[in-house]
């Protein structure tokens, strides 16, 4: 029995260190979700596979499928599904990471379990939305997921959507469960930033766009951006000059994308990106509502800061 129990626990802490031997680090694409011109505004999977090749044959880390940016509420669990395995098709399964958020312990469950068969690199989930639990309510919600998962759990702290903000403490506590290995830092809260990076327990990934260059000079691991889908070169040479040393130049870069991030976060994401989107790649400028499309002098100020992009020469 001793050597039955043995061999268990030592495949168990094999499997633990498998897990935290995954790099999340780099630009992770939050991927839009095309839809169709239509009255039912179905998924546009030709569209949405040709996006996501062209990220990844750009060089991005990887991309998040059905998060925020690619309208997952508006999405069937079904649905969900279907755009995950539409990007599996084209998409090395180590390059995807799956959004899941619900407020329904059980469901969450069904569809971890669900994505965790389909062997992605990890989830990003979101602390229960509306219903607001307490820390200690997050921390169960977060464990319970963790224990059950197949596949690495990324947190996504976003108190704005989920209502609720996840506490530094709570954060940290989490970080010590061997499952949970990286962070998407919406939460606004340098201290805890820069906490969570000093600790390094946990990479940090940037959730904020406009945050990027601050969360990657302080050391975080990089970001999880609905912004890369433009000009991803820039991205990834921003990235690769801070971390050669070279901050006058990322700087520089910074802040010739900076117009562009602002700008695509003025009106409801991902209205914006849509937009731009729909002008420069095969796509429709088309959302379930009741999100709607940005506004004309939205859409014509976002073409405007891209434009002016295409003054800064490609990465080779």
């Amino acid at each position: 029995m001793s050597s039955s129990f043995s061999s268990s626990s030592n495949t168990h802490i094999e499997s633990v260190h498998q897990i935290r031997r995954i790099d999340f680090s780099g630009i992770w694409v939050a991927l839009v979700t095309p839809f169709c011109a239509s009255a039912e505004a179905e998924v546009d999977f030709p569209a949405l596979q040709a996006l996501a090749s062209k990220l990844i044959a750009e060089g991005v880390a990887g991309l998040v499928v059905c998060g925020s940016t690619g309208e997952a509420a508006a999405l069937s669990a079904e649905e969900q599904l279907q755009v995950l395995d539409a990007v599996l098709a084209v998409v090395p399964a180590h390059q995807i990471i799956m959004g899941l958020s619900g407020n329904h312990m059980g469901q969450v469950l069904h569809r971890l379990a669900q994505t965790g068969q389909r062997g992605v690199a990890g989830v990003l989930v979101t602390p229960p939305y509306y219903i607001r639990p307490s820390q200690a309510g997050i921390l169960h919600y977060f464990h319970e997921i963790a224990d059950a998962s197949a596949i690495p759990v990324l947190l996504y702290n976003i108190p704005y959507r989920t209502g609720v903000n996840m506490e530094l403490a709570t954060i940290q506590e989490l970080a010590r469960h061997p499952n949970i290995v990286a962070i998407k830092d919406c939460g606004g809260n340098l201290q805890a930033t820069m906490q969570l990076i000093m600790d390094g327990d946990i990479q940090v990934l940037a959730g904020e766009d406009h945050q990027l260059f601050t969360t990657l000079c302080l050391g975080g691991a990089g970001g999880i951006l609905a912004s890369a889908h433009l000009r991803p070169d820039l991205f990834l040479r921003l990235q690769a000059q801070i971390r050669a040393g070279q901050l006058e130049q990322a700087r520089a870069i910074f802040y010739h994308l900076l117009p562009l991030m602002q700008s695509l976060f003025e009106e409801p994401n991902p209205a914006p990106l849509k937009a731009a989107l729909a002008s420069i790649h095969s796509m429709q400028d088309v959302l379930r509502g009741p999100m709607l499309s940005a506004s004309s002098a939205m859409q014509e100020k976002i073409l405007q800061a891209y434009a002016r992009l295409q003054d800064l020469e490609p990465i080779s």
